[in-house]
């Protein structure tokens, strides 16, 4: 028998008679089952989270700090658990999952050490103005399947370091990890203060418009996004957005080919190319051009596409049907209108499991689909560029702005470029790096707000300005 995995609501783990499969990418197999929640389920976890807001935006910072921590702490004592479970649901390579799982229970123990300040506005005889950070209340989280443990921690922990009480929705596609997590937290976080429900799509709009909810928190694309933000707009509840990015890579002239071919296609590649801040469009400088992408295309063919479990798998499958068909579409684009392939290009979907070959197209046109729309997939268009003014102009000619990274022995110069790219984040010579005490957010339909860092954790709060007249009469 397919075994059920309960939800989290009030400290309790419970079910539904109403159920969901959930299917291992590498095969298509069932490997799990999980409640079917709706309005009736999605009641009972806001009213408990409402209910323990009173006391835990109560209870002293260090006492919340001590939870994340304990938290992290399950997480570490069940590592190969976690991270062979999140390889069957989502589909990476085992080496990826183990640090997704690892990277959990550090950004846990990173942002449980964040702090709000109390600022003074002004220190005078006459008046003392402060202002102070207070919870929003209940918050209500919306999980991707890319990352899906790592996406709910990082809702979860300043959510509630800041006071805030929590009601968790994983992606329908990689629901298990979670709620295994969500039983290992059972008895370290008070009843009620994280609560971790499943259900179809539709549960989410349901917890958008919930009136006892105060803020959203959601990862995933940007046209769920403006639905989102449409919403909340009805009672104005406070929102983070964390969406989609068609993320540029540069590569300037003095790049180390032997040392950067490698990076480059890792920074596309790593899971599958389902990541946000993937390099979606790498923009080459046409001096090394010709070397650098026979570099990248030559790496391209020592990785293996397989099931994640295997040893020896470097990139594993799309994580579902819908995504797997989407990036197909993609290639069969590119190859309609005549685009060159330096790898890949031919998917065969008659067989089992979600798998895209390793694909590089040599110098597409800007206005490509490939190149124009974020492919979510194991794609990477190489592009030629002349000018640094040229690649920034190609670069910012985009709807989205999360992430981008440049290349380059000469750090000045790489600065400079930076500086002049419309992201939230660049990288200089490296990717994908992100940590607890640094803001990560979008411009433009990238997203709203942040998260990490102390900017994250005051998304999860109120300002409030207390002013004493030291010289009024009593």
């Amino acid at each position: 028998m397919t075994h059920l995995y309960p939800n989290l609501i009030n400290g309790e783990l419970v079910t539904t008679d109403a159920s969901l499969d959930v299917v291992n990418p590498a095969n298509e197999q069932v490997i799990g089952r999980v409640p079917s929640c709706g309005a009736a389920e999605l009641d009972r976890a806001v009213a408990a989270a409402r209910a323990a807001f009173k006391t835990w935006s109560k209870t002293p910072v260090d006492d919340r700090r001590a939870v994340i921590r304990n938290m992290a702490a399950a997480i570490d004592a069940n590592f190969d658990e976690l991270f062979r479970l999140l390889t069957s649901e989502q589909g990476k390579p085992h080496a990826q999952a183990q640090y997704e799982i690892g990277g959990c229970s550090a950004m846990m123990n990173g942002q449980s050490t964040l702090t709000l300040e109390e600022t003074i506005n002004e220190d005078t005889d006459e008046r003392l103005s402060r202002t102070r950070r207070v919870p929003v209340g209940v918050v209500a989280g919306i999980v991707p399947w890319n990352f899906p443990l790592l996406m709910a921690v990082q809702k979860i922990a300043p959510a509630i370091l800041s006071g805030c009480t929590m009601v968790l929705k994983p992606s329908p596609f990689t629901p298990l990890t979670t709620l295994r997590f969500a039983e290992l937290i059972k008895d370290i976080v008070p009843a009620g203060v994280v609560n971790i429900i499943t259900g179809e799509d539709s549960l989410g709009p349901l917890m958008t418009s919930h009136p006892d909810v105060d803020k959203i928190t959601f990862t995933g694309s940007t046209a769920t996004g403006k639905k989102i933000m449409e919403g909340a707009s009805k009672d104005l509840k406070r929102i983070t957005l964390e969406l989609g990015g068609n993320d540029a890579s540069i590569v300037l002239p003095d790049a180390d080919v032997a040392k950067v071919a490698e990076q480059l296609f890792w920074s596309s590649f790593t899971n599958a190319g389902q990541i946000c801040v993937a390099a979606k469009r790498i923009y080459i400088h046409e001096d090394i051009y010709d070397e650098m992408s026979a570099a990248i295309a030559e790496y391209a063919r020592t990785v293996t596409v397989g099931d994640g479990a295997n040893q020896g798998t470097g990139v594993g499958p799309i994580q579902n049907k819908k995504q797997f068909d989407r990036v197909c579409e993609l290639i069969e684009d590119a190859k309609s209108n005549g685009y060159k392939f330096l790898v890949g290009g031919n998917v065969d979907p008659s067989g089992s499991g979600y798998y895209v070959p390793i694909t590089i197209l040599d110098n597409p046109p800007e206005d490509a689909r490939i190149v124009a729309e974020e492919q979510f997939g194991p794609v990477m268009p190489l592009m030629k560029f002349s000018t640094d003014d040229e690649v920034i102009a190609r670069a910012n000619n985009s709807d989205y702005g999360l992430a981008g990274a440049v290349w380059t022995k000469d750090t000045d110069r790489g600065v400079a470029i930076a500086e002049q790219l419309e992201t939230g984040t660049v990288w200089i010579n490296e990717f994908l790096h992100l940590t607890p005490f640094a803001p990560f957010g979008g411009h433009k339909q990238s997203g709203f707000g942040a998260e990490y860092g102390v900017e994250g954790l005051q998304e999860f709060t109120y300002s409030q300005v207390i002013t004493i007249k030291r010289d009024a009469l009593v």
